[in-house]
C-alpha cells in the first residue's frame, strides 16, 4: 500500500523503520491527541499525530459594548499577555469600536490565446444571465441560503489575457471552496461561447471586505511607574509616523498587529495562510509597504485606528469539524462571522497598543523576557517542582538555554546534597 493510504499507526511504523522516527518519538504522537483519530486522519493528506500548540485568553476586551474573552492559540509567551493588557487599556477606556462590511469572495476565470479579446469581452458580458444560471447549479444550497454572484466584470490584462472576475456572497462560510467549483463551472461554460483557452480559474486570496477598529484612550491611563502617559502618549504617535516613512520599522509594527491575530484565526479552525497572504497584500496595497494602524491625537486623546482584511468563515472545512473550534466559537462569543471578524481586528488593535506601550515606556523586552524565562525553563527539562527556582536563576542570571541547562544541574546538585544532609540527620 502507499504511504497516505495507511492508517496514522503503520504511517508512524513505517517512519521508524526508515529510521525518520524514534520509537519514543512515535510512541509521543500515538499519545498526543485531542481528535479522534480518523478526524485527523481525513481532514489532511498523511497524518501521522498531532501538534498540540497552548490555547490561552486574552481576557475582558470590550468591543461594540459587549465583553469578549479572545482565545487564541499560540507558542510565543508573551503575546496572550500584551494582549490582555492592551484590552485592559482598552476596556478601561470604553472599548473598541469596530466595523465590517459586508462578507464577500472573488473569484477570477482568466483566458488566453483569444482572437480578439473586445469581441470575447462583449461576448461573456452578453452572457450574464447564463453565468448566473450556471453559478446556481454549481452549488444550489447556497443560492437556497442567501449567496450566490454579487458581481461580474469583465478585463483585459495586457494583450494577452481576459479576466472574468466573480463577486460572491458566500454567507457565513469563508467561501474558498465555494468560489473554485462556481470559478470551474464558470470556465467551463465560457469555453463554449468564445475562442482561446482557460488559463485558470480559482479564487484570489487577494483583499476584499475590510475591518476597521478604533479606540480613544486618555493619555493618563498609559502611564508607567517611570513614564507619564503624556510622554507615552507622543511617542506611540511618533512611533506610528515612523511606520509610515520607514518599511523596515512597518513590517515590525506589523508583526505587532499580527501576533495576537493569526493565533486568534488559528483557534477558530479558520486559514491563517488566507488571512496572512491577504493582509500582505493589502499593507502594500499603495504601491509601498506601509503600516495597518495608525495612532494620533485628537482633542487631547490618543486616537487608534486599524483597518484590515480578514477573509474568515463561522461554517464550513475544519471549522465545523473540529471540537476545539466549537469551543473557542463559544468561549469568544462569535455568534456570527461579523462579530468574530470585528473581535479579531479589535484584538490585533490593542496587541499593538500593548507593543506600542512598550516601546515608548520600559522596552520590549522587559516583560517579554520574564516570560521567556518559563519556556527555556521547560525547554532546559525542569520538572514542575523546579520550575519556579530555575525561572528565578534564569531571571538573576543570564536568559539562555546554556545557562538554564547549568542552572538546573546546580538546582539538582543542591537538591541532592540537602537530601544528603536531611539522611544523616535521621
Amino acid at each position: 500500500m502507499k504511504f497516505y493510504e495507511l492508517s496514522p499507526e503503520r504511517r508512524r511504523d513505517q517512519l521508524v523503520q526508515e529510521g525518520w522516527l524514534t520509537t519514543q518519538d512515535a510512541a509521543l504522537l500515538a499519545g498526543t491527541h485531542s481528535l479522534p483519530e480518523v478526524t485527523g486522519a481525513r481532514l489532511i493528506e498523511n497524518a501521522i499525530g498531532e501538534f498540540p500548540l497552548p490555547l490561552g485568553v486574552a481576557r475582558n476586551l470590550l468591543v461594540n459594548g459587549q465583553l469578549h474573552q479572545v482565545p487564541i492559540a499560540d507558542e510565543e509567551p508573551s503575546v496572550i499577555a500584551a494582549a490582555s493588557n492592551g484590552a485592559r487599556l482598552a476596556t478601561a477606556n470604553g472599548g473598541v469600536r469596530t466595523h465590517v462590511a459586508a462578507h464577500r469572495v472573488v473569484a477570477e476565470v482568466v483566458l488566453t490565446n483569444l482572437t480578439d479579446l473586445v469581441q470575447a469581452r462583449q461576448t461573456i458580458l452578453a452572457h450574464q444571465t447564463d453565468i448566473q444560471k450556471v453559478i446556481a447549479v454549481a452549488h444550489p444550497s447556497m443560492i437556497q441560503r442567501g449567496g450566490g454572484l454579487d458581481q461580474l466584470t469583465v478585463e483585459s490584462l495586457g494583450a494577452q489575457f481576459l479576466k472574468i472576475r466573480l463577486t460572491l456572497d458566500p454567507q457565513q462560510a469563508m467561501g474558498a471552496n465555494y468560489a473554485n467549483t462556481v470559478a470551474e463551472a464558470v470556465a467551463a461554460a465560457v469555453k463554449s461561447w468564445v475562442d482561446g483557452d482557460v488559463l485558470v480559474s480559482i479564487l484570489t486570496n487577494a483583499p476584499t471586505e475590510l475591518v476597521t477598529a478604533e479606540v480613544s484612550l486618555e493619555p493618563a491611563s498609559l502611564a508607567t511607574k517611570a513614564v507619564s502617559g503624556d510622554v507615552i502618549a507622543k511617542k506611540i504617535v511618533q512611533l506610528s509616523e515612523l511606520a509610515f516613512v520607514d518599511a523596515e520599522r512597518a513590517v515590525t509594527h506589523n508583526k505587532g498587529i499580527l501576533n495576537g491575530i493569526i493565533g486568534a484565526v488559528l483557534a477558530t479552525g479558520n486559514d491563517t495562510r488566507a488571512v496572512a497572504a491577504s493582509i500582505g497584500a493589502f499593507a502594500c496595497a499603495s504601491g509601498r509597504y506601509q503600516p495597518l494602524s495608525r495612532w494620533y491625537m485628537d482633542q487631547g486623546h490618543l486616537v487608534g485606528h486599524l483597518q484590515l482584511p480578514l477573509p474568515m468563515g463561522a461554517v464550513g472545512g475544519a471549522i465545523g469539524a473540529l471540537p476545539m473550534a466549537q469551543v473557542v466559537r463559544r468561549l469568544g462569543g462569535y455568534q456570527n462571522l461579523a462579530i468574530m471578524q470585528q473581535v479579531i481586528a479589535a484584538l490585533g488593535l490593542v496587541q499593538n497598543l500593548a507593543a506600542m506601550r512598550a516601546l515608548a515606556g520600559p522596552g520590549i523586552q522587559a516583560g517579554h523576557m520574564k516570560l521567556q524565562a518559563n519556556a527555556l525553563a521547560i525547554a532546559a527539562g525542569a520538572t514542575e517542582t523546579e520550575l519556579s527556582m530555575l525561572v528565578n536563576a534564569l531571571r538573576q542570571g543570564s536568559m539562555d538555554l546554556k545557562h538554564a541547562q547549568q542552572y538546573l544541574t546546580t538546582i539538582r546538585l543542591n537538591k541532592k546534597v540537602g537530601q544528603s544532609k536531611d539522611e544523616n540527620r535521621d
